[in-house]
């Protein structure tokens, strides 16, 4: 998948948890599941999207 593609995919992911703080949980695996793809492809990783990803690590952990 292409680097654009997956991006944007993570950006709707981020507005769906916006929308639907309900369904954090799931969307939170399917964000880590679409940042596992781009370090596969060995691809940089946007900063506010790996912190983010930490935080909502933390707030599960919790």
């Amino acid at each position: 998948m292409a680097f654009e593609d997956v991006k944007a995919r993570i950006a709707l992911l981020v507005e769906e948890m916006v929308k639907r703080p309900a369904d954090a949980h799931e969307i939170h695996e399917t964000l880590r599941e679409h940042l596992n793809e781009l370090r596969a492809m060995g691809m940089p990783l946007p900063d506010d999207l790996v912190a983010l990803e930490r935080k909502l690590e933390t707030d599960f952990d919790s």
